[in-house]
């Protein structure tokens, strides 16, 4: 069974993932695919370049994902046009991994669950919530951006109020790792009785 996992930027979804993976889940990652599809020697790497220019490839020869967050994200049209490159790829790349799986289900982590159409895959869908302004500071230490890059990715994803009415678990993060581990260990055990009722 395929469970996806998303969440604003900041919202903790890593953290929520790393405790689902400590519970013996295999977590399948859409920001980790998206890294692997655009390493150098992919494909994707080359078009990125030849669109946006050489600058945008770093001096170790990998993408300069900072500089390229800042294009897009800055600019619509070229948010677009990378997710149309990028997401039939990453589609790809995660289906082999989900395949793959054999653990009691499969989390699908991706921020932009939603938005990709990766939601239908899923039996149940799980979003960390986190109230806006935490998102904002974490984003903003964790990145070192300022505040008007973080607004203007927050602004680019699927509302909150959207996230939440996508729902069938809230994973509510503004309490610390304590209260967070605990919420993703009760959700994990209802997932695993509702797989145990699935018809083999």
């Amino acid at each position: 069974m395929l469970i996806g996992l998303t969440g604003g930027i900041g919202s903790g979804k890593t953290a929520a993932a790393n405790h689902f993976e400590s519970l013996g889940i295999d977590i399948v990652d859409a920001d980790l695919a998206s890294r692997a599809v655009v390493e150098p020697g992919q494909p994707a790497l080359d078009s990125i370049a030849e669109h946006f220019g050489p600058a945008i490839i770093g001096a170790d020869g990998g993408l300069d994902r900072a500089q390229l967050r800042k294009l897009v994200f800055a600019e619509e049209s070229e948010r677009k046009w990378l997710q149309r490159l990028l997401h039939p790829l990453i589609s790809e790349y995660l289906a082999q991994q989900i395949r793959e799986s054999t653990s009691t289900y499969c989390l699908l982590v991706n921020p932009l669950l939603l938005e990709s159409g990766q939601s239908q895959w899923c039996k149940k869908i799980i979003v960390v919530d986190t109230p806006i302004e935490t998102q904002i500071q974490r984003t903003m230490s964790r990145d070192d951006n300022n505040r008007e890059q973080v607004q203007s990715i927050v602004n680019a994803q699927r509302s909150r109020d959207d996230r939440l009415s996508a729902a069938d678990f809230v994973l509510l993060n503004d309490q610390g790792i304590d209260e967070l581990n605990t919420n993703v260990e009760n959700i994990h055990q209802e997932l695993v009785d509702l797989c145990q009722k699935q018809p083999t």
